[in-house]
């Protein structure tokens, strides 16, 4: 052994030597899990496969000493680390995105991936970027925006394939809302394809009448569990999706120390990979809840277009696309969107009413 790797060595076990509790790494699968349990020291003490239940998981980690478990976001991941907290464990849940020793790992299987969330739990937990899920209630809540987002995909699938049958044939179904289109369109499909369509027509309507009982549910749910949220509903383009979305991404608005994070937290701002002195101009990072941005970015385009109010955020967009070249609304809408982010974020953190237009309001005396 050279003199480099013993000092490696020593290091190692003084930073684990840190940890005072025993490290088990949990690389969860859908059937089986694998993981590597380690003493204080850093030395492994066993290695196996549970199987991914709560009577499987018991056998391993209930009634025993308290330790701290690292594993990744997924699909089990939620019960899963609600689970061992009850029993008493320290859980750790890394974003599998940004474990790079992992996912860019040339040799990985389950065994590795385990031990390798132990080593990382045991030194420098930070180093997994831990992430904290919506509670059991919260998730529940979240499922009713996830299905109405489901069914809505699902309906416009079936309207463009409508469309497209009936334009194969030379005609042409009426330019409607999808509310309307199972009425409207009935009338205009022609009578060889009315065997094919009437069925797919049908099912449109149902789909709506659902998604419209969906749509009184999420505002139920803001009366009754979220009625903060109704703040957000002030700002003209934030109707009781994006309202009740943005709440439950969020969860404790006050673990933000600045309003401004947040538009980073939903993957709303430049990536950076800057070395020396270069400064490269990324696109958005795109990191954090994809639905959430989605409704941000939709909300934007609403404060930017036709039906938008005068505000502040509508002035912001405007300046920004003028000045912006031929992507100048592409990046007005993002920054919009970042901006309202963080507006939100001061709603709910100050319970002050919203003023469309209070930056303007202040720079009037300036100017004077």
């Amino acid at each position: 052994m050279n003199g480099l790797e013993a000092q490696r060595r020593l290091a190692m076990r003084e930073i684990i030597s840190m940890t005072t509790k025993r490290v088990c790494g949990l690389d969860l699968g859908d059937k089986t899990s694998a993981l590597c349990v380690c003493g204080r020291g850093g030395e492994i003490e066993w290695e196996g496969r549970v199987r991914t239940t709560v009577a499987g998981l018991a056998k391993r980690f209930k009634g025993v000493e308290p330790m701290r478990i690292a594993l990744e976001t997924g699909m089990h991941s939620p019960w899963v680390s609600r689970q061992l907290r009850q029993w008493g464990h320290e859980v750790i849940v890394a974003n599998a995105s940004k474990v790079r020793l992992i996912g860019n790992s040339r040799r990985k299987n389950d065994r590795l991936d385990a031990r390798t969330l132990a080593d990382l739990a045991s030194v420098r937990p930070r180093l997994l970027s831990p992430v904290e899920h919506l509670s059991a209630e919260a998730q529940a809540h979240r499922g009713v925006l996830r299905s109405r987002e489901a069914l809505v995909r699902s309906r416009s699938s079936l309207i463009l394939h409508a469309r497209g049958l009936v334009k194969a044939l030379g005609g042409r179904l009426p330019s409607c809302s999808a509310e309307s289109f199972s009425k409207k369109a009935r009338g205009f499909v022609p009578a060889q394809l009315l065997p094919a369509l009437a069925p797919i027509l049908s099912m449109v309507g149902e789909l709506t009448a659902q998604i419209r009982a969906y749509d009184r549910q999420i505002e139920e749910l803001l009366r009754t569990h979220y009625p903060q949220a109704q703040r957000l509903r002030q700002v003209r383009g934030v109707g009781p999706i994006t309202a009740l979305a943005y709440v439950l991404a969020l969860g404790d608005p006050q673990r933000f120390a600045k309003s401004r994070t947040v538009g980073a937290y939903f993957g709303l701002v430049p990536a950076q990979r800057d070395s020396g002195s270069l400064r490269p101009q990324l696109r958005i990072s795109k990191q954090g809840d994809t639905y959430v941005r989605k409704l941000l970015v939709q909300c934007a385009h609403y404060i930017l277009g036709p039906h938008g109010v005068d505000s502040d955020l509508r002035r912001l967009g405007e300046r920004l696309g003028q000045a912006g070249g031929k992507n100048g609304k592409k990046r007005a809408v993002v920054a919009v969107a970042r901006k309202l982010a963080v507006l939100l974020h001061r709603l709910l953190v100050s319970g002050q009413p919203y003023e469309p237009l209070l930056q303007a309001d202040l720079a009037q005396p300036q100017a004077a």
